[in-house]
């Protein structure tokens, strides 16, 4: 199951562009309220979130961390979010954060050793991660990326992970109107 976790002050773009092309591209995602079901985006925005934490119960294939303030700061606050990044990593799961939330697995240490952007001024956060001038990264099982202007990128990378280049391709130049 992909999971796209949405905290108060969450991104729109960065959370929806990905839930809406994985869903284009024939996956099943399910939107996580971390507090509440109804959770407002950083643009007054509100979004009626699929589950809460505990219905998280099917095995994790993706988790998105979407950015946004002070959306990444409160999931990286949540009292949950080391519990779920570590059942994450135990199952082998995929990991894409965008704009702030690399910071989330850069404080962890999950980004050591591996390529990865983020949204300019965050950089700090990322403890041991080689710097990389891409928009979108992937690096083993974690993809990140710079920020909004990127979401649509980030979620063809995210296609392009699970399902493979030539599907990604489809759905980015299905979504371009191409």
């Amino acid at each position: 199951m992909i999971y796209t976790l949405l905290a108060e002050g969450f991104e729109e773009i960065e959370a929806l562009t990905p839930v809406d092309i994985l869903r284009r591209a024939g996956l099943e995602v399910k939107t996580v309220g971390i507090t509440e079901k109804t959770v407002t985006g950083s643009h007054g925005i509100p979004v009626t979130a699929d589950i809460a934490p505990a219905e998280m119960t099917d095995p994790i294939d993706l988790l998105i961390l979407p950015g946004g303030m002070p959306g990444t700061t409160h999931l990286d606050e949540w009292e949950g979010m080391d519990a779920l990044l570590a059942r994450a990593h135990e199952q082998s799961a995929r990991i894409g954060a965008i704009c702030a939330a690399p910071m989330i697995l850069g404080k962890r240490g999950y980004l050591r050793g591996r390529y990865a952007v983020c949204f300019p001024g965050f950089e700090k956060y990322l403890d041991g991660a080689k710097s990389s001038e891409g928009r979108v990264i992937t690096d083993g099982a974690y993809t990140t990326a710079v920020g909004m202007g990127a979401a649509h990128e980030f979620a063809a990378e995210l296609v392009s992970c699970l399902l493979g280049i030539d599907a990604a391709a489809d759905i980015y130049t299905r979504t371009q109107g191409k």
